[in-house]
């Protein structure tokens, strides 16, 4: 059997991360298997489904690189379709007119309600006698004839055997007043029609799954195997929302994570293999298997996040990591002709960066000039003791030729000033970290003065000698 997953969003939000996990699990399951994954948009929720949500979905499906081999189908596209099976089910006495007024079926919950009943439709309409004395030009929906009797059984391949009684579920309708079919309904036809074999999607579709299963069987349509991933929790242990800062996926670009470390993340929240943290695509794709998978649900852990991120930034290639860099650079407004390459940010500052944005903050000065010193700094550093160093560090490093401005001459002209002088490193060295940067933290202080340029490193120094000035003449 060839399998055949789908991913079948609502675009009526964001692609929020429970439905990129359902994503990556449905597409490393057809992967796994070499089979075929779908991307369908079900957008039958006309007042709540918007061009902004589908193209969110795309970005996120692109962003994350999960490549779909068929689709993006709509549903919108294929009511004719749609209403076309529906009209057959109508003859075929598996589907039926209802007429009943929005007054009646209120009433109806009402009573049930007050009874301690579960509120559902009664199957007035159902009866040979209300067809016979209607007309289907009145205004009426079309509902399902749900079987009376027996249980659906199906073998859930997360959960188990799940079994509901048929009297559980009532005739739900498959078709509006105005001629458009729901939900529950186009899900079955494009299921069926798109020849999909394995159902992976979240817990909340419990429900629907053997109402889905009675109209395929009602279709004499084949059954797909279903599998309900559980969902994904707050660290308080509440449904994740947007309380615990749960956005778009595309948020996540935003704030400086990686595509790689976000999928990581997601493939073990909630699937484990052995003791492995760690994963790349291809293992990913190799060791995903549904009966890893866990029924309980999952605790979403930024800080996990946040430690993936900074391995992927310090063990994908930098060239890689740069490319996703450039849109924080670009975010910032540098102008990137003004300093050093983008390769060379990403090696000299990954160790120090958990996101490719705190990264491109970080490096702001070797792209820009500051206005002032940061104040704890200078107090610390730019003294009137740091100023017969920093004018020998000047001196040194203007005596190196353009030519030989690399990070090995820089530490020696450095280190050669501390020499001379006969003081310790750290009284050069911290001196000129803030000269040259205006902060008291950066990465190390010969490969930061070479990232930003000669020239524009001796005018800080310069800079900073007339701040000590000023501040011994106060």
């Amino acid at each position: 059997m060839k399998i055949k997953t789908r991913f079948a969003p609502s675009p009526t939000g964001y692609l929020h991360v429970g439905g990129a996990r359902t994503a990556l699990y449905s597409w490393l399951y057809a992967r796994h298997a070499q089979g075929t994954f779908v991307l369908r948009i079900e957008d039958t929720d006309l007042e709540r489904s918007t061009p902004e949500a589908i193209d969110a979905i795309m970005q996120g499906m692109n962003w994350l690189d999960l490549s779909w081999d068929e689709g993006p189908y709509y549903q919108t596209k294929r009511f004719d379709r749609y209403n076309q099976v529906i009209d057959q089910m109508l003859v075929k006495g598996t589907a039926y007119r209802c007429y009943c007024s929005k007054e009646r079926l209120e009433k109806l919950r009402e009573e049930q309600m007050a009874n301690g009943e579960k509120a559902r439709y009664d199957g007035h309409c159902r009866c040979d006698e209300v067809q016979k004395s209607r007309s289907a030009n009145e205004p009426h929906v079309v509902r399902f004839a749900n079987p009376i009797d027996g249980v659906v059984v199906f073998d859930d391949l997360i959960r188990g055997p799940i079994e509901i009684a048929n009297k559980e579920l009532d005739d739900l309708i498959i078709r509006r007043t105005d001629g458009s079919p729901t939900y529950n309904f186009c899900v079955v036809v494009d299921d069926w029609d798109m020849e999909i074999t394995h159902v992976i999607r979240g817990e909340d579709h419990i429900n629907n799954t053997p109402r889905q299963i009675n109209i395929l069987k009602a279709l004499d349509a084949p059954l797909p195997q279903y599998g309900h991933v559980s969902m994904i929790l707050g660290d308080d242990g509440q449904k994740l929302s947007k309380r615990h800062g749960a956005v778009g996926v595309m948020q996540y670009r935003d704030d400086g994570y990686l595509p790689e470390a976000l999928l990581n993340y997601l493939v073990r929240l909630g699937w484990s293999h052995g003791d492995q943290e760690i994963f790349s695509r291809p293992e990913m794709i190799e060791f995903f298997t549904l009966d890893a998978v866990s029924r309980s649900a999952s605790a979403f852990n930024t800080e996990k996040l946040l430690w993936l991120n900074h391995h992927y930034i310090n063990h994908l290639d930098a060239d890689y990591v740069a490319q996703h860099l450039l849109w924080h650079m670009n975010k910032q407004g540098y102008d990137l002709s003004n300093g050093p390459d983008l390769i060379t940010i990403v090696k000299l500052y990954g160790e120090r960066s958990k996101t490719l944005k705190e990264m491109a903050e970080s490096c702001a000065y070797c792209y820009q000039d500051f206005a002032q010193f940061d104040a704890d700094a200078a107090k610390k550093h730019l003294r009137l003791v740091a100023k017969e160093p920093l004018e020998f560090v000047k001196q040194k490093l203007s005596a190196i030729a353009d030519f030989d401005w690399q990070i090995d001459i820089i530490h020696q002209a450095i280190q050669g000033a501390a020499d001379e002088l006969g003081v310790g490193m750290g009284k050069v060295g911290m001196p000129l970290r803030v000269a040259v940067t205006g902060i008291g933290q950066s990465p190390s202080v010969d490969a930061t003065i070479h990232a930003v340029g000669k020239k524009r490193a001796l005018a800080r120094i310069e800079k900073a000698l007339d701040y000590i000035e000023a501040r011994a003449d106060q």
